[in-house]
């Protein structure tokens, strides 16, 4: 018997773990499907390519086909302590204070900016130094790229020739504005969840840490959650039982399919499931929210760019051991070293839209096949819609705690996306036809000239078709006022006690940027709700 049982040692879970087991007097245990984050892929920042392809670190989810004809994506979420944040491109976002606002507008107090403000500030040890709203001395790393590739520095500048503003924290900073990304990395090695907080507190005798262990189901007293249904590794089912919460922590798509296999949710879904219904909320899965990121990959004139240090094995050793001794090095850089926020029309309001720029190309992208780095020079830009109106949705298929959910994306399915999306494509093709980028491309490979600019469709299209998925996925658990909301503002499971869920399926609306900040930041924000209703 534990007082808390928290169920997912990713983002959230590992803050919650350190948080929830700082008090001697009470008791956490820890549920991860995955096992412990030793392997050196793990600290390597630019492994992600071999993490995300490997089972052994990576949970694949395919969706439904992306539209009629096409195919479907394959969603990838860490399966390792630290869960996605051990595999991610490690780029740190917090959103911005009208994101945050506007979440508090919905009818969720306490999730305004000047709330949040003081768990990102609280997590933070940036390297950039401390401010007004940025956090120094936190258990969690964040720094800008050491030592970039100079075709950042003309990416920047053309930015810059653009009219962006230059700036050396993107999060210090409102309107539209380029500079390198800031990343949750130290030293040239990745700072995972894992790293900055779970690590710390594995030495507390009241933290239990039972890894490669699933949890097939929440159980319950009437209407109380009372603990989980486990398998250990090797078979093994065991009930584990919690004093005071129950706390998912699985991430959009594990929390709502943990739910639903525990009779909680859509009746229609659980019935042909075959899963007896607990509680009928049909928003649990529903609302389902996710960036597609439009892809465009150019042709470089002249040998630049990372392509000749990652494209072939012999190159791939000889740039592993040059980091192996300096922890420099593209190796030592995030997924995508330099980003843009920016209006995709000049009458917006505020960025709609975020761009990741790097000085790296891969090649076409085939179903089912790890996508390789060009040995001709290239870069690469992934750019998505900031806050998606478009909505799918997720549901179990059976009773089975090991069969494939359906996903349905639902990207681009709102007019208002589709058309960002293709004014944001045109944007993008005037920033690479503007010096000093203009200078160094020869020609656009993808999508190259068969999609034109004033094709709406067109672009949408070539975005389902060999754009990206942006591993944000949000709103499964959405978080409001209303009785079908399946989460109130702090967090707990409507009509159900003693029931929590911290994670990214609780938000109802996008914040701007990558998720991977803004869930800790919550997760901090949510062990002290716990601890106040405890």
């Amino acid at each position: 018997m534990f007082d808390y049982v928290v169920v997912g040692a990713g983002s959230a879970g590992c803050v919650l773990a350190d948080q929830l087991s700082r008090d001697p007097g009470t008791t956490v245990l820890l549920v991860e499907a995955g096992g412990p984050d030793r392997h050196p892929y793990l600290r390597i920042p630019k492994g992600v390519g071999k993490l995300f392809g490997d089972p052994s670190f990576s949970w694949h989810y395919r969706t439904r086909p992306v539209r009629p004809g096409g195919n479907p994506d394959m969603w990838v979420r860490g399966k390792v302590f630290g869960g996605s944040s051990s595999v991610n491109g490690m780029v740190y976002n917090r959103g911005s204070r009208p994101d945050w606002d506007a979440l508090e507008a919905l009818g969720n107090p306490g999730w305004g900016w000047d709330d949040v403000l003081p768990a990102f500030r609280s997590i933070e040890d940036n390297a950039l130094g401390g401010t007004s709203t940025r956090g120094t001395g936190g258990p969690l790393h964040v720094s800008s790229v050491r030592d970039p590739d100079p075709l950042c520095d003309e990416l920047i500048a053309t930015g810059g020739a653009l009219g962006l503003r230059t700036v050396k924290d993107l999060n210090e900073h409102e309107g539209e504005r380029i500079g390198y990304a800031m990343a949750t990395i130290k030293s040239g090695q990745r700072f995972s969840a894992a790293r900055a907080f779970l690590h710390p507190a594995r030495s507390r005798p009241n933290l239990t840490i039972a890894s490669r262990t699933t949890a097939t189901r929440v159980l319950f007293d009437g209407d109380k959650a009372v603990g989980v249904e486990v398998r250990r590794a090797e078979g093994e089912r065991e009930e584990v039982r919690a004093r005071r919460e129950v706390i998912l922590s699985l991430g959009s798509l594990n929390t709502p399919k943990l739910l639903q296999l525990s009779g909680v949710g859509p009746a229609e879904v659980l019935r042909a499931a075959g899963v007896d219904v607990r509680l009928d909320r049909r928003q649990v899965g529903g609302r389902l929210r996710e960036h597609r990121c439009l892809a465009l990959r150019f042709r470089l004139n002249a040998d630049l760019g990372a392509n000749r240090q990652l494209s072939t094995t012999v190159a791939q050793a000889r740039t592993g051991a040059g980091y192996l001794l300096t922890r420099r090095g593209p190796l030592a850089r995030p997924a995508y070293d330099v980003m843009a926020f920016l209006k995709s029309r000049p009458d917006v309001e505020r960025p709609d839209a975020e761009v990741l720029l790097a000085p790296w190309s891969l090649g076409s992208l085939i179903p089912g096949k790890p996508a390789a780095v060009e040995r001709e020079p290239g870069l690469s830009a992934c750019a998505m819609v900031l806050k998606p109106s478009s909505e799918g949705s997720l549901a179990i298929t059976s009773a089975d705690p090991d069969a494939a959910l359906d996903i349905d994306a639902g990207y681009f399915t709102s007019g208002h996306d589709r058309q960002v999306a293709a004014d944001l494509f045109r944007r993008l093709r005037e920033f690479f036809a503007a010096d000093p980028i203009a200078s160094r491309i020869t020609r656009e490979t993808f999508p190259g000239p068969a999609v034109h600019s004033d094709d709406d469709e067109g672009i949408v299209g070539s975005a389902l078709d060999g754009g990206y998925c942006g591993f944000h996925a949000i709103g499964t658990c959405a978080m409001g006022p209303d009785p079908d909301d399946v989460t109130d503002s702090r967090m707990r499971v409507r009509g159900v006690e003693n029931l929590r869920v911290v994670d990214a399926s609780v938000l109802p609306v996008m914040v701007s940027g990558n998720l991977n900040g803004p869930v800790m930041a919550m997760a901090w924000k949510a062990a002290e709700y716990i601890r106040e209703d405890g």
